[in-house]
């Protein structure tokens, strides 16, 4: 059977091979739709409530008919780009407070925000990182139907505010002005028809942090008596993608809620996302935002008043032939209209940054629960961040870093697995002598299973000859740190186009030794050459093929087969982190080292130690010691009487 199963898989690759290509033949994609020739313009204003408008209400058709002008705003769309220079926009490491952002007048939105020094790729040039173009968008506008854009730090209207304006306030046009020196940011004014009521939001930068100030205000002017009002505040629309990583679903939905010491968080990511949905955390809530694998967009409340509601997300469709998965995060705000003559205002606090583990924690606590959610197998995960962290500030290289401490993990199990080696040899040469008796007792018994079982396990019994308990021991405890290895460098932002040497710039990702451009049906992920995976898996079968041949029949069948799991485990990791497969590359390299190297200076033992009789004590240990004595006399007895009947039935055959 073992012979015929390679032959198997490769037959049954083959099918799976022509049915794919069959079906790409017989049902061809079909084209992408061409964009209808009267959809509106991105800069023309969408109407509250059109079908396909983004979050805007519905409303009855009415006549047409001139809108009446507004108290406080502007007739023409515009926008205003502010660049906040930092050590990252000149081509240095990046540091909090450097952004280029796009505001609208439109909405009063933050359109766009550039996080400065910080780049996609990290094979670029210094002069490429100083480029703009180059930098990572953390918030970008996305159109969606009807041609209305995305935008951030929008409020909406709920139906208890829809007395104080006819418009949607993220469909109307603002007064928007630059904040002056020394704050940098951009002030929004607008009053509706008639000017009752007077709406400011004022988003500032706060210097040498990842924070932006967002307050909201209303004066009531002429609008009655105050209480309260409902509005709707879109914090991130949208946070884009960073990687698209078929192993970390980007981006999510983030809420963080409960009382100090009991919080809890909900996530939605934007792939698994088939319609709108709320997340579900208790009150009050404290975060709200939308983050990627290594960013974040998290608003937070500063002013006294509990206003953030729970959070709901719903998908944003993007257009173009490769659309990406989208979300877009909204907050109910329960605000009070002030009196007559008064003005209210609340304040937030949105971290717009990285998620290193180090400031992102220390900005707010409650961002650690975003950190263990997105590690999973939370405290080994957490442990070996900060091993290494320890070695990496030891020898200042993250690759580096992975191979000590894949030493140190064999250094810590070599007692163990040197025991366990040591217990399988002699087993190993147990089961050789064993091995002529049990192949007699199987020809034997060879029509009768129940005879068979009982003569095996009398001679394993009698031999002593059983599998050592924990020799697979070993493997089992490596078996955690993988995973949390597996979990640390798919989210860890600290291995962030953390460069090891050579070609190899990111651990993060994978190592892209060559560009291929193929696309094939079976794997469409096959689009560069990654050395490191298959260097892997050559050393995983090495290994395989180095282990001592077991004796037993069934273990030796179950070895051959295992020669075929390193591949099935290199074609899934193919495209994971080059970090990893240095950790598995180190990992087979060292048993391989052991097994050719180590072995023959210092050899196994594997002599068979002596059985000792077991003393009883007690008033029965005389007749239980009688009784086995008897007992091995009746089995030799029944033994030799047996070879006595074979001999006499091989000379009647004569």
């Amino acid at each position: 059977m073992e012979k015929r199963l390679p032959l198997a898989l490769f037959l049954a690759f083959l099918v799976l091979f022509g049915w794919t290509l069959l079906q790409a033949w017989l049902f061809p994609k079909p084209p992408a739709p061409p964009p209808t020739a009267d959809a509106p313009s991105a800069s023309a204003p969408a109407t509250p409530g059109a079908p396909g408008s983004i979050g805007g209400a519905q409303e009855p058709e009415t006549a047409v008919s001139a809108p009446e002008p507004p108290a406080l705003g502007e007739d023409t769309e515009r926008t205003l780009e502010l660049t906040l220079d930092g050590p990252g926009a000149s081509g240095a490491a990046p540091s909090p407070g450097a952004y280029r952002a796009r505001f609208s007048n439109r909405g009063a939105a933050l359109e766009e925000l550039l996080l400065c020094g910080f780049v996609r790729r990290s094979s670029l040039s210094e002069e490429e990182r100083r480029d703009p173009t180059n930098w990572l968008p953390l918030l970008e506008p996305i159109e969606g139907a009807g041609g209305v854009r995305t935008g951030s730090l929008l409020v909406k209207r709920q139906p208890s505010s829809e007395a104080l304006v006819p418009r949607d306030l993220d469909q109307v046009l603002w007064q928007m002005e630059e904040l002056a020196l020394p704050a940098r940011g951009v002030r929004f004014r607008y009053s509706p028809p008639g000017g009752a009521v007077v709406f400011e939001k004022v988003v500032a930068f706060e210097p040498g942090t990842w924070h932006l100030r967002l307050t909201f205000s209303i004066e009531n002017v002429s609008a009655g008596p105050g209480g309260a009002r409902d509005f709707l505040l879109v914090p991130a629309g949208c946070v884009p993608p960073e990687l698209r990583d078929r192993f970390y679903a980007e981006p999510t939905a983030v809420a963080i809620g409960g009382k100090p010491g009991d919080l809890e968080v909900a996530t939605k990511a934007a792939p698994s996302l088939k319609e709108a949905g709320a997340l579900d955390v208790p009150m009050p809530l404290l975060v709200a935002g939308v983050d990627n694998k290594y960013f974040a967009f998290l608003l937070r409340e500063v002013s006294a008043g509990n206003t953030l509601g729970g959070a709901t997300y719903r998908p944003v469709h993007e257009g173009g032939p490769d659309p990406r998965a989208l979300l877009e995060l909204s907050v109910p705000l329960k605000l009070a209209l002030p009196e007559p003559g008064k003005k209210q205002s609340w304040e937030y606090v949105v971290f717009a940054g990285p998620k290193d583990r180090h400031a992102f924690a220390e900005d707010y606590a409650a961002h650690q629960l975003v950190l263990d959610a997105d590690l999973q197998v939370d405290a080994i995960a957490k442990g070996l961040l900060v091993v290494l962290g320890f070695l990496h500030r030891l020898v200042g290289n993250w690759g580096v870093a992975i191979i000590l401490l894949t030493l140190g993990v064999r250094l810590a199990l070599f007692p163990l697995t040197r025991r366990s080696q040591t217990s399988m040899a002699r087993y190993q040469k147990k089961m050789k002598r064993v091995q002529p008796r049990l192949e007699e007792v199987k020809k034997r018994f060879e029509n009768d299973a129940q005879k068979l079982r009982e003569a095996q396990a009398r001679i394993m019994q009698e031999e002593g000859a059983f599998p050592p308990l924990g020799g697979c021991l070993p493997i089992f405890l490596q078996m955690p740190v993988f995973f949390g290895l597996f979990s640390a460098l798919r989210t860890s932002f600290d291995l962030r186009q953390a460069p090891f040497f050579g070609y190899i710039q990111d651990l993060s990702r994978p190592d892209h030794l060559l560009y291929l451009g193929l696309e094939l049906p079976l794997f469409p992920d096959i689009e560069y050459l990654n050395l490191l995976p298959i260097v892997m898996v050559v050393l995983w079968v090495l290994q395989q093929a180095l282990q001592p041949k077991p004796a037993d029949e069934q273990a030796a069948r179950m070895q051959k087969m295992m020669l075929f799991m390193p591949v099935v485990f290199g074609v899934m990791l193919y495209n994971y982190a080059a970090g990893l497969s240095l950790y598995m590359i180190t990992t087979s390299s060292m048993s391989i080292l052991e097994q050719k190297v180590i072995r023959k200076l210092w050899p196994i033992d594997d002599t068979e130690p002596e059985r000792k009789e077991k003393k009883g004590c007690g008033p029965f240990s005389g007749a239980m010691q009688h009784m086995a004595d008897k007992h091995r006399e009746q089995l030799k007895r029944a033994q030799a009487m047996d070879a006595e009947r074979k001999r006499q039935e091989k000379r009647k055959r004569k």
